[in-house]
């Protein structure tokens, strides 16, 4: 067991982009694992403060919101309620939940770069950075996509490869496009503040692959993916970025420029600990300043570098500040056979399953514990879900719970029975089990210290396997004719065997632990780590109550349905990868110079007689209006295009068309449906050039 000899502690979750929903992806490697941890330290009465909330910047944010059609605030103020509503439904127990749209915030980030910029910690240089020339814009890194240059993946993102967990930089990638405008972008001078990180290789090679002034062991997943990086070697990493959503960058002449979204997220860390001390009349700073306090990062994969390299080295540079204990990072959970993604609707999205089964919450929690992706990538399928709550819920612990409730009730009205203890006999099992109760609760603690959380849970579920077991070899109801005594005990055993499950399950299964301590009448404050191992948790004359079902039994029926609706959407989407056009033969750069292609406004259109396809249009092109024909007439009705804009090659070489001259051609767009959309920009004016 790793030693605690911490004063208090800080446990931190990832904190995800307020631009969607959720899945059980995202809570299998950065929520449950922490909850868990933290409503365990709460039990063993530890000082412990669990903080996260939305992740409002960024260019994630910016890229839903044009995808929504609607402002960035829109999109953070509606994913923040959704998240958060959810996160409270699942049992994830945050002692705040936070944004980092907050003015607080906005004020920590700023006096945090200010003080290490004051210390002269950056570089501040001309780069060059990707800039879109139709959008007009530089490109935040989100705003990049291209082919990983690790794995191949051809929609790698520029920080980052969701399909091998890489972290990038957008000048990584192989055939890079700009998400605004589907073009190449080019690469454009700007200024930018730079973390030079290769000024602390040698202490972090020290820190992380050494152990040196660390108090635990990482694990193995962390410490790989940091020796990569570091054995690469580290490079300057740009910490401002060109947007116009975000935190403004303190500095004067920095206009148009925010923190880049990582270094303003973690410090969200601090800023949701600042308003938690706020809320609760506490002081922040032991919490990140005081080194008895034990500060943990719990991250998926994809966060391993900026939570383990990028963070720690802010924290130390600020020198006020701890570094992280331990940041006990998840692989990724897959789903099916796939990777999880919530664009392409294939994964069990989190506010959905609670809408559908908000009475399984616990289930999915048990479920997705036993699946925990801790050194290794896991899955999550429909059938183990339904294998496992009926197998280990309902036929493991919930019989053994049902059994002794219902004996109880049935020999004694449900009143605890009290037994001599000088019954014990030298070949009962009931020492046996005496016995193996505390090294059971021993071995879930030791489990719970090292983040062994799927251990952990196989060992709690150890104590109903032991009270089935016992009830088999024990049999009550055969003894409860020839040997009273013997059955009090045995029914006081496994009722004082309920009472301790309800304890070391509670992390686990906080709504199922609270059904036990009402089958017990036991009160909340129980939940007491130390009570764990005791036999008189349950008072002898006291009264227990008729069981309910601790868990439903999950039908073929649920399951059928559940892997109905994802066949149907990977139909969906094999049937959009075959619809699309192949794409055409190979030209040359010089061959697509020869094109000119002009924005236009239709100021007349009608039908082509006898042409059941056609409308013939007059375009006015700045400089002079044009006739053109095109086949779109099944698509749109002419009265209805007067005044759209368009784009038109223009040196296309004139064709007559059921005796109309046409001279160029209209744009559009076709998708895997068929329809149609105008090619254009409703900011251009008739007769601007498209390059």
């Amino acid at each position: 067991m790793q030693e605690q000899n911490f004063k208090r502690y800080l446990v931190t979750s990832a904190l995800p982009y307020a631009n969607g929903p959720l899945h059980i992806g995202h809570i299998a490697g950065a929520y449950l694992p922490a909850d868990i941890y933290v409503r365990y330290l709460r039990l063993k009465k530890k000082d412990v403060v669990y903080v996260s909330g939305s992740d409002e910047h960024g260019a994630a944010i910016t890229i839903q919101a044009k995808k929504e059609g609607v402002s960035p605030q829109e999109i953070v103020d509606k994913y923040h309620e959704l998240n958060k509503q959810c996160f409270e439904q699942f049992g994830i127990s945050f002692d705040i939940y936070h944004r980092t749209s907050s003015e607080l915030h906005h004020k920590t980030s700023s006096e945090y770069f200010t003080a290490l910029n004051d210390k002269g910690v950056f570089e501040v240089k001309e780069s060059e950075q990707f800039y879109d020339e139709e959008a007009k814009q530089f490109l935040a890194d989100r705003y990049i996509t291209g082919t990983c240059p690790k794995c191949s993946n051809e929609n790698a993102y520029g920080d980052q490869c969701e399909n091998c967990g890489s972290t990038l930089s957008p000048t990584e990638l192989m055939n890079p496009k700009s998400t605004l405008s589907g073009n190449e972008p080019i690469l454009k001078k700007t200024k930018l503040w730079y973390l030079p990180l290769n000024k602390d290789e040698d202490w972090l090679k020290e820190w992380i692959l050494e152990g040196k002034g660390q108090n635990e062991k990482w694990k193995k997943n962390v410490v790989g993916q940091c020796k990569s990086w570091l054995n690469e070697g580290l490079l300057p990493r740009a910490i401002t970025r060109d947007l116009d959503w975000g935190v403004p960058v303190p500095v004067e002449g920095a206009d148009g420029k925010v923190l880049y979204v990582w270094l303003d997220a973690p410090i969200g860390y601090i800023s949701a600990t600042k308003q938690w001390a706020i809320d609760n009349n506490k002081d922040w700073k032991p919490y990140w300043q005081d080194k008895e306090t034990k500060l943990l990062h719990f991250i998926g994969k994809d966060n391993i570098v900026f939570h383990s390299i990028i963070f720690p080295v802010i924290l130390k540079a600020h020198g006020d500040y701890i570094l992280p204990t331990n940041v006990p990072a998840n692989e990724f959970m897959n789903m099916e056979g796939d990777k999880m993604s919530t664009s392409r609707r294939w994964s069990v999205q989190l506010d959905l399953y609670l809408k559908e089964f908000p009475d399984k919450v616990d289930e999915l929690r048990y479920v997705t514990a036993k699946n925990f992706p801790s050194t290794s990538d896991s899955e999550f399928t429909w059938k183990d879900y339904q294998e496992k709550i009926n197998s280990e819920l309902v036929g493991t612990l919930g019989n053994f719970v049902n059994r002794v409730l219902v004996l109880t009730n049935k020999y004694y009205d449900g009143v605890v029975p009290h037994f001599d203890p000088e019954s014990f006999r030298e070949d009962d099992t009931s020492i046996e089990w005496h016995e193996n109760i505390n090294e059971v609760v021993t071995k879930i603690a030791n489990h719970l210290e090292l983040y062994e959380f799927r251990e952990a849970l196989n060992q709690v579920m150890e104590l109903a396997r032991m009270g089935n077991k016992y009830l088999a070899e024990t049999e009550p109801w055969k003894l409860v004719k020839e040997d009273e005594e013997a059955v009090k005990r045995i029914m006081n055993i496994s009722i004082q065997l309920i009472a301790n499950i309800a304890i070391v399950a509670e992390p686990y299964l906080p709504n199922t632990s609270k059904k036990l301590l009402s089958f017990l009448n036991l009160p909340e404050s129980i939940l007491d780590w130390s009570n764990a191992g005791r036999l008189d948790l349950v008072m002898t004359g006291s009264k227990v109550n008729k069981p309910t079902l601790l868990f439903a039994k999950i039908e073929d029926e649920m399951i059928e349905a559940q892997l109905a609706k994802l066949n149907a959407q990977k139909e969906k989407l094999d049937a959009q990868k075959t619809k699309f056009k192949p794409v055409k033969p190979e030209i040359t750069f010089d061959d697509f110079q020869k094109m000119d292609i002009r924005t236009g406004i239709i100021i007349e259109a009608e039908k082509v007689p006898k042409a059941d396809k056609l409308l013939q249009f007059k375009v006015d092109l700045g400089f002079e209006s044009r006739t053109i024909v095109s086949g779109i007439a099944e698509h749109f009705e002419a009265d209805n295009l007067i005044g759209q804009k368009v784009t038109v090659l223009v040196n296309l070489a004139p064709r007559k068309i059921r005796g109309v001259e046409s001279q160029g051609m209209i744009l559009l767009a076709e998708n895997a449906e068929g329809d149609l959309t105008f090619v254009g920009s409703n900011d251009a004016g008739a007769g601007e050039e498209v390059n």
